[in-house]
């Protein structure tokens, strides 16, 4: 069931804004800018398809980017046409701090990674106001260091941070907090406030910048923008675009610093070329090559403040941008009256939330959320051809990735995984990230499931893209239950549901099922394989890649994830079905569909090998070797707790106008009386009268919680583990094709570099799937009510409802976050130093995943997608 909404948000002048005539053109500016363009697949050019080599962190403040920019704090129009972001020199960096610094796939001894301290703390949807916190250290950016430390460290071993270089140690740095404010929803107010958190004076130059995308250097006879000086302000003049202007003022006398946003030919090729180009305002500031720069004219243009500050002192800098002609107004009454009403927004939010520290945490979760969105720029026809004012790419670029996407053409707002590590798309988060926007701001959720199903997104053979480094993967199908609970959070919300979304989006979705069923199973015994599954890091071996020959790999989570996806397309028909009763025979196929795969999945079928395992009472994936042999692969891992997924209470009482629906249900269940025996109650008539669709009966049910529920299995302090622990000390271990494969518990970073990177974990906590697990347990309350109990924990001797161990498991997750007796947070374990700061201890990081005995957040530092499905445990 949705999170239960705070219907009030749309009566504050945020949501007043949201449902208004000009939602639309409040939308058009907002963070959009990514954290992260260079290392990226849309910037690669290279023979091998080595993006972080291609386009290296050194590169960035030198080379225009292709498809897209980046910057620190950054805040653009939809098409960023124009940027604005900011740079930061403490006078003794290498460079300017123009973008966030970090590691790539091979540097880092657990993968790609970000060495900075940054936290999005607050924004609405509208982004009439966005507020974020960047942590500055006073002395010299260590990026040898990091870059060294990481190199030499094992993979036995943590990651090297920033906060282990002691840069921030005794409180020398500075925190730069960034605040933008619109006045009217295309007059942009930034604010940057800078305290010096040392007892020692200090200086800093701070430079708000002004750009405009490099969209000229990629056609012949491109026209370019302009920026140039106008007596105090600066004139943006765009092709495409009215005249607007800039002005910047604060505690400190203002200079502007002129450039290009153009590529630096000599620095990066040695080909002679006119300057200033893009990096020249950091060699103006940084080396004093005062020709790097020009005073009147340029496409990138910086606002340059030196602000010298005693110990413990805030000052600030203001910059506008605004139309031309715009009237003057007070700059600090605005955000004072902005902030008031994101202040308002919450409030309406969050009103059945009694605990301060909890609702701290859900406002920066949805904050992470909607800094998140970027543009995501990459039309891959043009990418593979490369542009007509450009040298040709290399020709072996067409064997490395994405040659069969040429229809794909994206330009367009989507909410990203994390703006730094995976500054792209990928088709499962984007479900989970979905669902959370909903809570706030459903009209943008329901945007976002729409686009992947567009013509530009999705295949012509119905799939959906995966995530740039490989469209062609296969990411879990959550699309259709993302779609349900969006229309259902929608609905409490407004009080109507939107059934022309629902409409729109199932008919793509039938052609991505179709995809599913024809592709991954392709020998239609409804038991389903191959593929990336979003979970083969806890696998033997990789699911992505072809098996020797004569091996074949039925999946118990693959299969699991099409049954779940049958029941929510049939729950979207019955829905729709209200409304035009054509759809009732669409869910009765796919209620049969369902019953073919749970018939499969548990051997109802004479002809399915099954995955139920009744040795171990659990379900496994099941190997099939070229001698014949069958191995269940009895490694158990969340891939056999997933079954739990695929479960719908059918309510009589909801669908009882439905003309021929529960004639045609009877009609099937009574000529596949095998399979009927999987529906509960379903020949019991009468008033209420409900039906449990699930791939698990009742005793199944019980053995496979058992598992679920033990705290030497899967029950972990804080949710449910993706390994057992039983594999801690006796690791699991096969024969295939010659080579010995094997598995062990390890509750952080596995030790093992076979999926390379940091797709390498063994027994951590995963938000979105304890989430799922969480609905699961509930939906099944649904049915049996106080009639269904389990030993909760294992072994305890306690029996609890299914809905106390739901709202248990709940609890275990959301006190990741919040401060424990001790005033510590579990997931900010390794961030000692700043939860024993007073005035920093109430930041939070929203981690990819988190490790399995402590909580402590692990791989991506601000996963503030789909681990921001906290906001909804939080929401009562």
């Amino acid at each position: 069931m949705p999170a239960k909404p705070a219907a009030n948000i749309l009566d504050t002048p945020e949501g007043q804004r949201l449902a208004g005539s000009e939602a639309q053109d409040w939308r058009e500016w907002g963070p959009y800018l990514s954290e992260r363009q260079w290392g990226t697949v849309r910037e690669d050019y290279s023979r091998d398809g080595d993006a972080w080599r291609y386009f290296p962190h050194e590169h960035a403040r030198s080379r225009a980017y292709r498809w897209g920019e980046d910057g620190l704090a950054g805040f653009s129009d939809k098409a960023q046409h124009w940027c604005l972001g900011l740079g930061l020199w403490n006078e003794r960096d290498p460079i300017l701090k123009e973008r966030l610094f970090g590691l790539n796939n091979s540097e880092g001894n657990h993968g790609e990674d970000v060495k900075e301290l940054y936290f999005y703390v607050d924004g609405v949807p509208s982004h009439a106001y966005m507020r974020m916190l960047y942590k500055y250290p006073q002395a010299e950016f260590p990026y040898t260091d990091l870059v060294r430390e990481n190199a030499r460290r094992g993979l036995a071993e943590t990651e090297y941070e920033i906060l282990d270089t002691g840069v921030f140690d005794d409180n020398r740095y500075f925190d730069v907090t960034v605040e933008y404010a619109k006045h009217t929803a295309d007059d942009i107010f930034m604010r940057v406030t800078v305290h010096n958190r040392a007892d020692q004076p200090a200086r800093l130059h701070v430079l708000p910048h002004l750009w405009a995308r490099n969209t000229w250097s990629w056609i012949a006879d491109g026209e370019k923008p302009s920026l140039s000086l106008d007596g105090h302000q600066v004139l943006a003049r765009h092709p495409l675009l009215a005249d607007r202007q800039a002005t910047a003022w604060g505690e400190a006398d203002c200079e502007w610093l002129f450039c290009e946003n153009q590529s630096n030919f000599p620095k990066l090729d040695g080909v002679p070329a006119q300057g200033p180009f893009k990096d020249g305002i950091n060699d103006f500031i940084v080396d004093g090559v005062t020709d790097a720069v020009r005073h009147d004219s340029g496409t990138k243009v910086a606002a340059h403040f030196v602000l010298t500050f005693d110990p413990g002192q805030t000052r600030s800098v203001f910059l506008r941008f605004a139309p031309q002609g715009s009237p003057q107004i007070n700059a600090r009454t605005l955000f004072e009256q902005r902030r008031a009403e994101a202040d308002g927004f919450y409030a309406a939010l969050q009103t059945e939330i009694k605990d301060a520290d909890a609702r701290n945490v859900q406002r920066q979760a949805l904050a992470g959320l909607l800094w998140s969105k970027q543009l995501y720029y990459f039309d891959v026809n043009q990418w593979l051809d490369g542009d007509p004012a450009q040298p040709a790419p290399p020709p072996e670029r067409m064997h490395i990735r994405n040659t069969h996407w040429r229809h794909l053409s994206n330009f367009d707002i989507v909410s990203m995984p994390d703006t730094w590590e995976y500054p792209w798309y990928a088709s499962w988060d984007l479900g989970f990230q979905a669902v959370a926007f909903a809570l706030i701001d459903p009209g943008f959720a329901k945007h976002q499931l729409l686009l992947l199903v567009k013509d530009r997104f999705m295949h012509p053979n119905g799939q959906l893209p995966a995530y740039e480094w490989r469209f062609d993967d296969a990411n879990p199908p959550v699309h259709a239950w993302a779609c349900w609970r969006v229309y259902q959070q929608d609905k409490a919300l407004t009080g109507a549901g939107d059934m022309d979304f629902l409409e729109r989006i199932f008919h793509k979705l039938l052609l991505n099922f179709s995809w599913w069923v024809n592709r991954k199973d392709a020998e239609g015994r409804n038991l389903f394989q191959g593929g990336f599954l979003g979970l083969d890091n806890i696998a033997l071996f990789d699911r992505s890649a072809t098996l020797p020959p004569g091996y074949q790999l039925d999946q118990a989570d693959g299969t699991a994830w099409v049954a779940a996806y049958a029941l929510d397309l049939m729950r979207i028909a019955l829905e729709l079905a209200k409304r035009n009763s054509v759809y009732v025979d669409i869910a009765v196929k796919f209620f049969e569909h369902f019953l073919y795969i749970a018939g499969a999945i548990n051997k109802i079928d004479s002809d399915a090998e099954g995955l139920w395992d009744e040795q171990d009472q659990f379900f496994y994936d099941v190997l099939h070797r070229p001698d014949g042999v069958n191995e269940p692969l009895r490694l158990r891992s969340i891939v056999g707790l997933m079954p739990l997924f695929a479960v719908q209470v059918l309510e009589q009482h909801e669908h009882e106008g439905l003309p021929g629906l529960r004639e045609r249900l009877l009609g099937f269940m009574r000529h596949r009386p095998d399979l009927a025996s999987l529906v509960s109650r379903w020949t019991e008539p009468g008033e209420g009268n409900r039906m449990l669709l699930a791939l698990l009966r009742g005793e199944r049910t019980k053995d496979l919680l058992k598992r679920m529920l033990d705290e030497g299995e899967f029950l972990s302090p804080f949710g449910i583990r993706s390994l057992s622990k039983a594999f801690a000390e006796q690791p699991f271990g096969i024969r295939i094709n010659g080579d010995s494969l094997c598995a062990h518990y390890e509750p952080a970073e596995s030790e093992s570099r076979l999926y390379g990177g940091n797709s390498n974990w063994r027994g951590s906590v995963w938000m979105p799937i304890n989430y799922m697990l969480i609905e699961s347990l509930r939906e099944f309350h649904r049915y049996y009510d106080q009639n269904f109990s389990v030993e909760y924990p294992t072994g305890s001797g306690f029996l609890a409802s299914l809905e106390e161990v739901a709202d248990s498991l709940s609890q275990r997750l959301t006190k990741l976050f919040l401060r424990d007796e001790e005033g510590n947070r579990p997931s900010m374990a390794g961030y000692a130093q700043l939860q024993a700061d007073p005035a920093s201890r109430d930041l939070v990081l929203f981690h990819e995943y988190f490790h399995g005995e402590t909580g402590r957040g692990l791989g991506a530092s601000h996963q503030t997608g789909w681990t921001a499905l906290v906001a909804l445990l939080l929401q009562p």
